[in-house]
């Protein structure tokens, strides 16, 4: 076999494949033998019907296509594999010479993960927060915990933002009650804003046993979108006590016996916690960077795909939820065309950052052993709350589409530290930045970059039992491939 490979741009490469017709000998055989099986001929048992048979019967046209639909994959791949193309899609391909004892040539056409040229991770300058902590924070802090031991005492006076309230909630449309927007005894924090749109403004001023009707919009159920009366009848009025700050209060709240020790153990759990949002903070930083430096190309099927794998999962999600996309979009603020663009820049963002990792992971030889992969299985079955066994057994499922993106996330997210190791972090004054880096990537850093990265190495771009089945090779159109590895 002959394969000459012909770059038609940054991501799209050609490849000429000739090979000769002998090759074609194991996969005719096959052919035949199955056809045998399949085809009953008067006098022949089946499976013993002989090839001469079979050509008066079909032609040998018929029979030798089928026998090269049947090696073409094969060709294919070992011409891959002869080039060193790295794909992203499945190819177009198209048979220019095939004729009995003559070679057969072929070209494919395929989107390819393009080569970057990176700058020196040594000089990447990244600024970051500072990791101190100011005794607002510690303030806040403390807030939080005396809301978490404050007792609700009732009161005898007009509704105020802050108190709490049991109401009797329901709703009519044009006259008609609304059955699933009925609540008897309901608990509700005024001024919170978590439960229907002008409930806190109808409720502020109002006592126990007033009501109070206003308009709003249903935002789920089947009369969304419709404007609702909603009626709110007070039943009670409590308001929040919180505990007085002092060393009795560190002693019920925490295991410390004074306040100042309850203060310093929260002063050096926030500063651990701004470590480890300087580190997110570097890891997105770097990221940004990169991808304004550097020329990254992007093709378009793989974008179109990873747009596609994204709106598949937010139509899930939204489905699951019982919320239409059109709600959900009011809820952002944002117009479908505003959305779309954002959807857009953001897989191309994330497009980009997976294929600069993997040039890191390319050019700096990073690797993953037994132990990587293993730690990563175990730690994220038990985030999933199954057994490791199972876990690994789902990943290997699907001819090991998800083990292929498990330890391609592992590379990336290990070429990413590499970067950061080697690059020089300051904080807002110029001062240098010492990074806690982990040896090994957190199981919650391998979702993705960009919150929704997928997998673009597709099932079988190993080049080892690359399944084509099912390919056109009448058409040889071979767009739409799917892009397998995406989990929705």
């Amino acid at each position: 076999m002959k394969a000459t490979k012909e770059t038609l741009s940054p991501t799209r490469v050609k490849l000429t494949v000739e090979v000769p017709f002998d090759d074609l000998k194991p996969s005719l055989d096959a052919t035949y033998k199955k056809l045998s099986r399949q085809i009953r001929v008067s006098g022949f048992r089946p499976g013993k019907v002989p090839p001469r048979i079979l050509d008066q019967r079909l032609g040998r046209s018929t029979i030798l296509d089928e026998a090269l639909q049947e090696a073409l994959p094969q060709f294919y791949s070992e011409a891959v594999e002869a080039e060193d193309v790295d794909v992203l899609s499945r190819p177009e391909v198209d048979i220019t010479e095939f004729a009995e004892g003559s070679p057969i040539v072929f070209t494919a056409e395929v989107d390819v993960r393009p080569r970057l040229a990176l700058p020196e991770a040594a000089s990447i300058r990244i600024t970051v927060d500072k990791a101190e902590v100011t005794d607002e924070q510690i303030e806040t802090q403390l807030g939080s915990m005396r809301e978490r031991f404050a007792v609700l005492t009732p009161v005898e006076r007009p509704v105020a933002s802050g108190d709490y309230v049991s109401l009797d909630l329901s709703a009519t449309v044009d006259g008609e009650p609304v059955e699933d927007a009925t609540a008897t005894g309901m608990s509700y924090e005024v001024g919170s804003g978590n439960l229907i749109e002008g409930i806190d403004e109808a409720l502020v001023g109002a006592s126990e046993g007033d009501s109070r009707t206003f308009d709003t919009e249903l935002l789920a159920g089947d009369r969304q979108g419709q404007t609702a009366q909603v009626t709110a009848v007070v039943r009670g009025v409590k308001e929040k006590e919180l505990p007085a700050l002092d060393d009795d209060f560190a002693t019920t709240a925490s295991e410390f016996d004074t306040l100042d020790e309850l203060k310093a153990d929260l002063r050096a759990r926030l500063e651990q916690n701004r470590k480890f949002e300087q580190v997110n903070q570097a890891r997105e930083k770097l990221l940004e960077q990169l991808i304004e430096s550097v020329d990254v190309p992007v093709p378009d099927s793989v974008l179109a795909s990873e747009i596609e794998a994204r709106e598949h999962r937010l139509g899930h999600d939204l489905e699951r939820y019982g919320v239409g996309r059109e709600t959900y979009l009011k809820t952002l603020g944002q117009e479908p065309e505003e959305f779309d663009v954002q959807v857009r820049d953001s897989a191309t963002k994330a497009i980009k950052s997976q294929f600069i990792l993997d040039t890191v992971v390319r050019t700096e030889s990073v690797g993953i052993d037994q132990g990587d992969l293993m730690e990563q299985i175990v730690m994220l079955a038990q985030r999933s709350g199954v057994a490791p066994e199972m876990y690994a057994q789902q990943l290997a499922g699907g001819n090991g589409a998800g083990l292929t993106a498990l330890m391609a996330d592992i590379m990336r997210n290990k070429a990413l530290l590499h970067l950061l190791r080697q690059a020089t972090v300051v904080d807002d004054d110029d001062n240098a930045v010492t990074l806690e880096l982990p040896e090994r990537p957190d199981p919650a850093d391998l979702e993705g970059f960009e919150g929704e990265v997928h997998d673009h190495d597709h099932e079988g771009h190993d080049h080892e039992g690359h399944d084509h089945e099912g390919h056109d090779h009448e058409g040889h159109d071979h767009e739409g491939h799917d892009h397998e590895g995406h989990d929705h």
